[in-house]
């Protein structure tokens, strides 16, 4: 694939994958992006995952029309990009590879060398000339691991955004966009919004015209978009007004709680509700609707003194990737002594700008006349 006259697609898809980073269901498959810079001097941006080795050089061996390649670039140490490394240099022994200081501290960890013969360190603004292109080099640290360095081809003004601008999905994936993309920035990169506004103000400085990310497709048009997005994400701000209703339940009172709450709501024209059962949805879908939305309700029963286990490991993940910004309301379930509301808004206390609602429902064991009025008064707070 042709990204300009002279940068080419070397990537490949993997459908084999079923959970990518071993966590997060991956349906359509993952890409891993690879590019090549044809000039003068030959630029590869970054490898792919080991599995595909033998594939990627394949296709670095068809672009290069017997060519030999000069530099390796690697922006990212996550093993998905930078496996082939090794490999890429015992084939081409010439090659030098460019990288960031932290990086090569990671080769020695991953591949047992640092190259220290044959190494080019870069840091913020460091220039790397390969004849009509000059590549300039912005450093991203934490985003969203330490050593990251993303590249800036001021000839194409093409932005090779490592991790950034990414999502879920094979290249050949027929799926919107901002919805994995979405998925994969709340749950990979989530906790870093600050460094992702960070290196926002620094692309903010540059004329962009195409984003090559190193998973998922190249973004060629309506950049100011997908640039939105990530302004959007990465300062926590709610993206679509509406509820999200995460739920728990054992017998199913819980949950009759919690469609009673839905349709109040949809009866007061909310303009979206969603209610994901945490014990049977996709915790990342979860996790990113919290994110996407403005209000949040936790419904659960009090267990063992504390909270039913799927509703903690909601909220953990809420509380390291920095959740904030956001309205939170609860409804509680417990036969004796319901505590959960107490315990949930208790995990909240070291988050910033969460508003919690007035109105908290407590169903004991089963919905009555009392707790059916404090959802409707729930209902109506949220709408």
């Amino acid at each position: 694939m042709k990204i300009t006259d002279d940068i080419l697609y070397i990537g490949v898809n993997d459908h084999e994958v079923d959970l990518f980073e071993g966590q997060y269901v991956v349906p359509n498959g993952m890409a891993y992006n690879s590019y090549v810079i044809m000039d003068e001097k030959i630029a590869v941006m970054d490898t792919v995952d080991a599995r595909f080795g033998g594939e990627w050089l394949k296709n670095l061996e068809n672009v290069l029309n017997g060519r030999k390649p000069d530099y390796l670039i690697v922006q990212h140490m996550e093993p998905d990009h930078s496996a082939n490394t090794a490999k890429f240099l015992e084939v081409y022994p010439e090659a030098k590879v460019v990288a960031s200081q932290k990086a090569f501290t990671m080769m020695q960890n991953f591949f047992g060398s640092d190259y220290a013969d044959r190494r080019v360190v870069v840091g913020e603004g460091d220039p790397l000339a390969l004849g009509k292109h000059t590549l300039a080099f912005v450093t991203a640290p934490m985003v969203h691991w330490p050593e990251v360095i993303v590249t800036y081809d001021t000839c194409d003004k093409v932005l090779f955004s490592a991790d950034g601008f990414g999502k879920f999905g094979a290249l050949d994936a027929d799926e919107d966009w901002a919805c994995e993309a979405r998925r994969y920035f709340i749950g990979i990169v989530g906790k870093y919004g600050f460094q992702v506004q960070n290196l926002l103000k620094k692309a903010a400085g540059l004329d962009i015209q195409i984003i090559c990310p190193l998973h998922g497709p190249v973004l060629t048009e309506n950049l100011g978009y997908y640039i939105g997005l990530y302004d959007t994400w990465s300062s926590y701000s709610v993206e679509s007004e509406g509820v999200v209703i995460a739920y728990t339940s054992v017998y199913g009172n819980t949950k009759k709680a919690v469609e009673l709450l839905a349709e109040k709501l949809k009866a007061n024209d909310c303009p979206k509700v969603v209610v994901t059962d945490l014990a049977r949805d996709d915790m990342a879908e979860a996790v990113e609707d919290a994110f996407r939305y403005g209000k949040l309700v936790l419904a659960t029963t009090t267990y063992n003194g504390d909270v039913f286990p799927f509703m903690q490991t909601f909220i953990h993940a809420l509380l390291e990737r920095n959740y904030q910004n956001r309205t939170i309301a609860f409804i509680e379930n417990g036969s004796w002594t319901p505590i959960a509301a107490k315990i949930m808004r208790s995990m909240f206390a070291n988050s910033k700008n969460i508003t919690f609602a007035e109105n908290t429902v407590t169903v004991m064991s089963a919905l009555d006349d009392k707790s059916r009025a404090q959802i409707d008064a729930l209902a109506a707070e949220l709408k």
